[in-house]
């Protein structure tokens, strides 16, 4: 059975532990191995603080009671009137199980009741696999690219999606 739940405070090592399996398994392979081990350890433990301080929506779903996706989403901070979908992630372990596109049914429900009417996100060009699952959920590329620098001086491209919520 898949579930849908607001995290709280102490849900910083779940959903640590599902943005570190899926962006190591999608996002390492693009860097170098010690800038890799580093992103996957810090993804871990940085949700503790950020679950306690930032007042933006971030949603678990679990299935048979374990968590295995998370979504982080918010007003935008580049597109006025808009909601952002800042992190979706799913682990692994929880890939072609249903349940991301049960969190993203959900994530946009939320984002209806929070008011707004089309969301946008950013994903790695390179990344089919999360390409084909936006679309899939109704996403459309915006033409909207962008480089991001995830701190090793060698930024990757990411392409812009949007949608009615």
């Amino acid at each position: 059975m898949i579930a849908v739940r607001a995290a709280g405070p102490g849900d910083g090592g779940a959903v640590g532990e599902i943005h570190a399996a899926a962006w190591e398994a999608a996002y390492a392979p693009f860097f170098a191995p010690a800038f890799a081990a580093e992103g996957v350890r810090s993804r871990r433990t940085r949700w503790h603080q950020r679950l306690a301080e930032d007042p933006r929506t971030l949603l678990l779903a679990e299935v048979d009671g374990r968590p295995l996706a998370m979504s982080w989403s918010g007003p935008s901070g580049s597109r006025p009137g808009l909601a952002e979908i800042l992190s979706f992630y799913g682990h692994p372990d929880g890939w072609g199980s249903g349940v991301a596109a049960v969190l993203m049914a959900a994530t946009l429900e939320r984002l209806r009741a929070d008011g707004f009417a089309r969301a946008h996100l950013w994903t790695l060009r390179d990344t089919p696999r999360s390409r084909g699952f936006y679309a899939k959920c109704g996403f459309a590329g915006t033409g909207g690219v962008r480089a991001l620098d995830f701190g090793d001086g060698h930024p990757l491209e990411q392409v812009e999606y949007e949608r009615e919520c």
